[in-house]
C-alpha cells in the first residue's frame, strides 16, 4: 500500500470513529465534531504518531471539502429572515470588528501583510459549527439564533471578500474589478432562482429522487463547480464562489415543494457531513504544524493571548450592536457564538503561510485559538443563554460540524 493510499484509509477510518467519539463526550460537554476530527489527524499525523502525511489526493479532496462547507453555509442561511435589521446591525458590528482586528493585528505582527492577515482572521465567525449547536438546542429561529445567524453570515461572508481584496496579491482597484464581475455573474443566478419557474427542474428533481440519475444533486454540484470555476478564472477566492452557490441553491430548492426540500437537503447534508467535510478537517489536523506552536514558549503563549483577542475583536462589537431591548443574557451570548471561529481562519492563515508573508507558528497559534474558541465558546453561550442542550445520538453528532 502506498502512503497516499495508508493515509486515505486512515482519513477515512478517523471519520468513523471521531462521531462516536462525539456523542460520548456530547453527554456531558457540547464539544462540535470538528475539534474530534482535526485533533484526530494531528495524533495520526507527522508531528506525533506519523501515521499519516498531508497527501495530494487528500489534500484535493479536502479543498473539496472546505468548497462544500461553505456550500452548505450558504445554503443553511434564511436571506427573508434575517434582511433589514439583523443584517445591518451584523454588518455594523463586521466593522467594527475590523478595525480591531487589523489594529491589533499590526501591533503584533512584524510586517503590514502579516497583520492584515491576521487582523482579518480576527473577523470571522464559525457559521457552520454553530449552527448544529443552535439546532440541538431549539435556539434556531429564535431571536437569538436569528442574530446569530445574521452575525455567522456576515462573519464568513465579509471577511472571504476582504482576503479578495486585500490578500491576494493585486491592488485593491485591480481586485474590486474582478469581485465585481462575479458579483454579476452571482447576482444573475440569483435572478434565476428567484424569478424562474422551474417546473422541468422539479419534475426532473422529483422524477430522480429515488433513481440512479439523482437529478437535484447532480444539479447542486454542478453549480458548485461552475461558480467554484468562475472565481479560478476571475482570481478570487473559490470559497466565495461555493457560498454563493449554496445561496442560489436554497432559493431554487425552498421556493418550491417543501418535500421536496426536506429530502434534497438531506442528500446533501449526506454528501457535504458524511464524506467531503470531515476529510478537510482531519486533513487540517495531520497538516498542523503542532512542532512549530510546540517548540517555543512564546509561540505557545500566543494561543491563549489570540483566543482573548476573537472575544475582544468580534464578541464585543456583537454585543453592543445586538437588537435594541437585548437582555445582558443574550447580548453575553451573542458575543460569544460570534467569537467562535475556526474554517476561515485555517483558510486565511494557509494563504500567508504560503505566500511568505505570515510565520508557520503564528499560523499554528492562530488555528490553535480557532480550536479552543470552538470548544469553549459555544459552551459558554448555552451556559449564558439558559439553554437545555439536548443529548445528542449519532444523528445529530454527524451533523456537528
Amino acid at each position: 500500500m502506498t502512503p497516499s493510499e495508508s493515509t486515505l484509509l486512515l482519513v477515512a477510518l478517523i471519520a468513523v470513529v471521531a462521531p462516536p467519539l462525539a456523542d460520548a463526550v456530547g453527554r456531558w460537554a457540547p464539544v462540535p465534531l470538528v475539534v474530534f476530527e482535526i485533533v484526530l489527524g494531528i495524533l495520526a499525523g507527522p508531528d506525533v504518531a506519523g501515521w499519516a502525511k498531508q497527501d495530494g489526493l487528500v489534500h484535493s479532496l479536502s479543498q473539496f471539502g472546505l468548497a462544500m462547507l461553505f456550500f452548505m453555509a450558504g445554503y443553511e442561511i434564511d436571506f427573508d429572515r434575517l434582511r433589514g435589521g439583523p443584517l445591518t446591525r451584523a454588518l455594523q458590528g463586521w466593522a467594527m470588528s475590523v478595525v480591531i482586528g487589523v489594529g491589533v493585528g499590526l501591533l503584533l505582527a512584524s510586517s503590514v501583510s502579516s497583520g492584515a492577515i491576521i487582523g482579518i482572521a480576527l473577523t470571522t465567525t464559525a457559521l457552520g459549527t454553530i449552527l448544529p449547536v443552535l439546532r440541538d438546542a431549539g435556539q434556531l429561529g429564535s431571536p437569538l439564533g436569528d442574530a446569530v445567524m445574521a452575525v455567522g453570515a456576515v462573519g464568513e461572508f465579509a471577511p472571504i471578500v476582504a482576503m479578495t481584496l486585500f490578500l491576494d496579491g493585486r491592488k485593491p482597484g485591480q481586485a474590486m474589478i474582478y469581485l465585481t464581475a462575479f458579483a454579476l455573474i452571482a447576482a444573475a443566478g440569483v435572478l434565476f432562482a428567484v424569478r424562474g419557474r422551474h417546473a422541468a427542474l422539479n419534475r426532473l428533481a422529483d422524477a430522480t429522487m429515488e433513481s440512479s440519475g439523482q437529478f437535484a444533486v447532480r444539479l447542486v454540484i454542478a453549480l458548485l463547480m461552475v461558480m467554484i470555476a468562475a472565481t479560478v478564472a476571475l482570481g478570487v477566492d473559490m470559497l466565495l464562489g461555493a457560498f454563493a452557490a449554496g445561496v442560489i441553491m436554497r432559493i431554487l430548492f425552498h421556493s418550491g415543494n417543501a418535500e421536496r426540500t426536506e429530502r434534497v437537503t438531506a442528500k446533501l447534508e449526506a454528501i457535504g457531513f458524511g464524506f467531503l467535510i470531515p476529510i478537510f478537517f482531519i486533513d487540517t489536523g495531520i497538516g498542523y504544524d503542532l512542532d512549530a506552536l510546540t517548540g517555543d514558549w512564546g509561540t505557545l503563549a500566543l494561543v491563549p493571548l489570540f483566543l482573548s483577542l476573537m472575544l475582544v475583536a468580534r464578541g464585543l462589537p456583537s454585543f453592543l450592536t445586538a437588537p435594541e431591548g437585548s437582555s445582558p443574557r443574550l447580548r453575553r451570548a451573542l458575543a460569544l457564538y460570534a467569537a467562535t471561529g475556526l474554517p476561515l481562519i485555517v483558510a486565511i492563515t494557509s494563504i500567508g503561510v504560503d505566500r511568505g508573508t505570515l510565520k508557520s507558528s503564528d499560523a499554528a497559534a492562530m488555528v490553535g485559538a480557532g480550536m479552543l474558541s470552538v470548544l469553549i465558546y459555544p459552551f459558554l453561550a448555552l451556559k449564558v443563554s439558559g439553554a437545555v442542550r439536548t443529548p445528542r445520538g449519532l444523528e445529530e453528532a454527524a451533523e456537528s460540524w
